[in-house]
């Protein structure tokens, strides 16, 4: 008979056998929800402990986290409905959430970088993340000229200050849109390619918190579906050869093994898994309601999509990850 409980008898046992290395703040990236007011501190309802931020209350917010050694954050833009067109041309306004939250903070601390979300969805009329024209009578979304938009938006991100654009809309080419879009205006900003971003229903809080739920159809002709292994690989492998610095697999608890595959072909360095909204507050309500204890199990689904081989997690729950960590000390 095989022994392994020995290796498991004490804290210091699993401590010494763990193959995970630890979860640290410069593996983890904080997601903000910014509007353009002033003194917003108002709590998302389908977030718990998620809040949207105006700038200012932003700077003082990235100040403490900023304390307990977290020094990444991604920015989502949060408009109200009659700031939105078919255009959403909100989205690369100067004066929008996005680019005075990304001026706000790098003025206050540099030396945090600044990640901004690149995508129409939560600034178009209708909710979707391209561009609508009609085919026989039926709405489409229209890869091509969506992309000049999207690398309109990203030049106006980069201006302001930001450290990297992420592209999230899934249209075809709009890594190569965008690179070359940085590159014609002298723009240093890197770029972190949403690339394995899969059709799913655990965005559904993200949805309700920037109010961008499509007004027709859904997005299931340019988000990824979930039957699918390989095109996850090609599209990682065409963001890489476009220009993506950094490339992601979205959400990360569903998808654990397209994480393992995409570490394994491509490396762990350049790898981000998103922790998306849905997979938080699943993980938050069911804590809450006494399922089982919150700091444990977000303890292992951290390690698991570490474990996959992700090397940066966006999460929500960063912060309070990090302030237990403190505190036991």
């Amino acid at each position: 008979m095989k022994r392994f409980r020995q290796f498991r008898a004490s804290a210091e046992l699993r401590d010494i056998y763990s193959e995970v290395p630890p979860i640290l703040a410069d593996d983890l990236i904080y997601p903000y929800f910014v509007n353009s007011g002033k003194g917003v501190r108002d709590e998302i309802a389908s977030l718990p402990g998620v809040y949207e931020l105006s700038p200012d209350t932003l700077v003082k917010d990235v100040g403490e986290i900023k304390a307990l050694g977290l020094n990444k954050i991604l920015l989502f833009g949060v408009v109200p409905e009659e700031a939105k067109n078919e255009t959403g041309s909100a989205a690369w306004d100067p004066e929008g959430p996005v680019p005075a939250a990304v001026r706000a903070v790098k003025e206050k601390y540099p030396d945090v970088t600044v990640i901004a979300d690149v995508c129409l969805c939560g600034y178009t009329s209708h909710g979707h993340c391209g561009l609508i024209r009609e085919v026989n009578g039926k709405k489409i979304i229209d890869n091509d000229s969506t992309l000049p938009l999207l690398a309109r938006t990203a030049a106006a991100y980069a201006r302001a200050g930001a450290d990297f654009v992420a592209p999230s809309a899934m249209m075809d080419g709009q890594v190569a849109a965008i690179r070359a879009e940085l590159d014609n205006e002298g723009l240093s900003a890197g770029i972190i390619g949403y690339s394995a971003k899969y059709a799913s229903a655990y965005y559904g809080p993200f949805r309700s918190a920037v109010h961008s739920s499509p007004a027709f159809g859904d997005r299931r002709t340019y988000q990824m579906d979930y039957r699918t292994v390989r095109q996850g690989i090609e599209e990682i492998e065409a963001d890489i050869e476009e220009g993506a610095d950094l490339v992601m697999v979205k959400p990360a608890l569903a998808y654990l093994d397209m994480i393992e595959r995409a570490a394994s072909k491509f490396g762990s360095s350049r790898l981000v898994a998103y922790q998306v909204s849905g997979e938080y507050a699943m993980l938050k309500v069911a804590a809450a309601s006494g399922c089982f204890d919150e700091k444990t199990i977000f303890d292992e689904s951290l390690t698991a999509i570490r474990r996959a081989g992700a090397r940066y997690i966006i999460s929500y729950y960063a912060r309070e990850y990090l302030e237990r960590q403190e505190k036991q000390k």
